[in-house]
C-alpha cells in the first residue's frame, strides 16, 4: 500500500504541493484502489450558529459563480455543493505554491432543530453566503374557528 506523503493542512484542504505532484507523476496510480478511483471533492469550512429566531450557516464562496452553487435544505438538514474554477491559463511549472482548492465541493449539515424551509433565505456578499433558516417553534398553538356550511 503506498503511503499518503501529502501533509496535514493539504489532506484537509484539498491541495497540493508541485514538488509532491511531480512525485506522483514518476509513479502510475494503481487502477484496483478504489480511493484513487474516486474523483476527489473538497469540503467546505463553515461556521453554523443560532439566535433567539434562526439557526445562520456562513461558508466562504470566493470565486464561485452563483449558477456553479446548489443549496439544497430539508426541515432538519443543508447540503452545499458548488463548483470554483481555476485560471486554465498559468502552467503548472510556473507556480512557486499552489494551496487554493480548485473543482467540486460539498458539505451537508445536519441541523440541531427543524427549521421553516419555505422562509429560508440565502445571501452572498464578497464572497460570504450566508444562508438563514427559521427556526420552527413546535410549541407555538394557534386557535381555529369553525366554520359552517
Amino acid at each position: 500500500m503506498a503511503k499518503d506523503k501529502r501533509s496535514f493542512f493539504e489532506k484537509l484542504t484539498g491541495s497540493i504541493s508541485i514538488s509532491n505532484e511531480m512525485e506522483n507523476d514518476l509513479v502510475p496510480p494503481k487502477e484496483d484502489n478504489w480511493i484513487n478511483s474516486a474523483p476527489e471533492e473538497g469540503e467546505l469550512s463553515v461556521d453554523v450558529y443560532q439566535n433567539q429566531n434562526e439557526i445562520v450557516i456562513k461558508t466562504m464562496v470566493a470565486g464561485v459563480r452563483p449558477e456553479d452553487l446548489d443549496v439544497s435544505i430539508s426541515r432538519d438538514m443543508v447540503t452545499l455543493k458548488g463548483k470554483r474554477e481555476s485560471e486554465k491559463t498559468i502552467a503548472d511549472d510556473d507556480y512557486f505554491h499552489k494551496e487554493l482548492y480548485w473543482g467540486s465541493f460539498s458539505r451537508t449539515i445536519v441541523l440541531p432543530q427543524e427549521i421553516d424551509v419555505d422562509a429560508a433565505e440565502a445571501i452572498e456578499k464578497h464572497g460570504l453566503l450566508i444562508i438563514k433558516l427559521p427556526k420552527l417553534d413546535k410549541n407555538r398553538s394557534t386557535r381555529l374557528k369553525v366554520r359552517g356550511n
